[in-house]
């Protein structure tokens, strides 16, 4: 018998075409996910409407001529573009939990997201805790978790980019939280309602050689976010000096610093730190207390 009816591709071998399309364009990753594989999942499965992470469920689902179409026009925008699939996407996950966001602040992907998850800031924090500090919030995915992850504690968010703020409260109210997270323009910590109990921070710590090479994703969000200066340390610098003023006896910082290990022990080489362990090693985030910042 002849085949007439041209046989449907289905949501696997869309992904499959799909992550070849985003290698062969020579994308960059680091929004959300690391690979073409699983990039090409997500612009798929959201296109498509379908749940993001069941792709071995509705693998063999086929796709029909228009939604194959939608597909196409969405991957052809991610590489002509060059933007974070987030941005075309208006949406990303931390820890299994979703969030707004656009161009008007940085994809959220702090690996601070993972200890506040996995109890590892836990021992430094007791019954003292009460009031938390999410600077340099962006897109208010810390404040909300944290939030979430305490249940007894209030919290600020705090950004100098009133357009991020904007960006945070859609976040705050989309996830139920206008009660108990404040947000606040600050530079700094120049505008905060301390003392606080944990101060979070995700800074912008990227160093200017860095910078200058960095691929047309990164580029595609806001500057502010991302530059710390030669070393990377700018706005450190003024953190670490200025935050015992804003920090209660037994507070502690958790401060995320990328790749900047190096330049972070060249500029505070007598700081006494933890480093915390993330899914990317043992040198991205680490915790200082107060009692060190003071000594």
């Amino acid at each position: 018998m002849t085949q007439t009816l041209t046989e449907q591709p289905t949501v696997i071998e869309l992904v499959v075409a799909g992550a070849k399309q985003l290698t062969d364009a020579g994308v960059a990753f680091g929004h959300g996910t690391n690979n073409a594989f699983d990039e090409a999942t997500w612009l798929v499965l959201w296109q498509l409407g379908l749940p993001l992470d069941d792709l071995d469920g509705v693998a063999n689902q086929p796709v029909d001529p228009a939604d194959q179409a939608r597909v196409a026009t969405l991957f052809e925008a991610r590489i002509k573009t060059r933007k974070p699939a987030a941005y075309l996407t208006h949406e990303a996950w931390l820890q299994g939990v979703p969030f707004y966001v656009d161009e008007r602040a940085i994809v959220p992907r702090s690996f601070i997201a993972e200890l506040l998850a996995d109890g590892s800031i836990d021992p430094w924090l007791g019954e003292h805790t009460k009031k938390v500090l999410d600077l340099c919030t962006g897109n208010g995915s810390l404040a909300v978790l944290a939030a979430m992850t305490y249940p007894d504690v209030t919290v600020d968010g705090a950004d100098l980019s009133l357009d991020a703020l904007a960006v945070a409260r859609m976040n705050v109210e989309k996830h139920g939280l206008v009660d108990r997270i404040t947000l606040l323009q600050s530079d700094g910590l120049s505008s905060v309602r301390g003392p606080y109990d944990l101060i979070l921070c995700n800074p912008p710590y990227v160093n200017a050689q860095s910078m200058a090479t960095l691929p047309a994703e990164y580029r595609a969000e806001p500057e502010l976010a991302l530059a710390g200066g030669v070393d990377g340390m700018d706005f450190i610098r003024s953190l670490l000096r200025e935050a015992p003023a804003h920090m209660s006896e037994h507070a502690v910082l958790v401060l995320e610093i990328g790749n900047e290990r190096e330049n972070f022990e060249a500029a505070f080489p007598k700081l006494e730190v933890f480093w915390l362990d993330t899914s990317a090693g043992d040198e991205q985030v680490l915790l200082i207390t107060r009692e060190a910042l003071v000594r």
